[in-house]
Parts: C-alpha cells; structure tokens; sequence
C-alpha cells in the first residue's frame, strides 16, 4: 500500500484539481490509489477533488465493474473570471499541459487525451 506522499512547502503554478485532472484525462479509468500517488496527495483529498470537479459540471464518472471511468467535459470554462472571461477552457488548459509533455518527447503525451477533445457534434 502506498503511504501518505512527501508533502510540499510553498507556492507552484499548478493546482491540485488542475494536477488531479490532467491524472485523470490521461488515463479516464485510474483508480484513485494511483492519481493519488501520481500527483503526490492523499487519496482523502483526491476524493474531495474530484467531488469538487463533479459537483462544479466538470467531471463525471460512471461505475464499471469495482472501478470508475471519468469523462471530463472539455467544454466547461474555467473557473477564475479572468479565464473564463477569455473563453478558456478545461481542453485549453489539459491542451497546453500536454503540449509541454510532447515537446519533451514524451510518447504517451504526444496530443491531447480523447478525454479533452470535444465531441463531434
């Protein structure tokens, strides 16, 4: 079992629910242990986060078998009005993250998840 994650002093650019939802577009079906571990939280406060996204319209989960898949809707603007008054949104966001991993050569971020690309209307 994996143990409380080393905690982290000071300010960073990201937040938690921006780090828990990039966890989750790049794999819709982790479990909560593994997002956890992942951006180093508790799995408590990984679970309060994706409340959060969930309750907010910005994340949604349907129940398969003993594990969840999490949809997120890329469509949703996000939260600060400064961003939102730009029409930012959760796929902007998820997009410029995993623009950085690709151009770090990262092959399991080369583009944005399916997770954060907007469905074909």
């Amino acid at each position: 079992m994996v143990g409380v994650p080393e905690s982290h002093t000071g300010w960073t650019f990201l937040t938690n629910h921006a780090r828990v939802l990039a966890a989750i577009a790049e794999n819709q079906s982790a479990r909560i242990r593994d997002i956890a571990a992942h951006c180093r939280l508790t799995e408590r406060a990984v679970q309060k986060i994706i409340a959060d996204l969930e309750q907010d319209g910005y994340l949604s989960h349907t129940r398969e078998g003993r594990g969840n898949t999490y949809r997120i809707e890329p469509t949703r603007r996000l939260r600060h009005p400064t961003e939102a008054d730009l029409g930012l949104t959760v796929a902007s966001l998820l997009s410029l993250l995993f623009q950085d991993e690709a151009r770090r050569g990262d092959p399991v971020s080369r583009q944005a998840p399916a997770a954060v690309q907007p469905a074909a209307s």
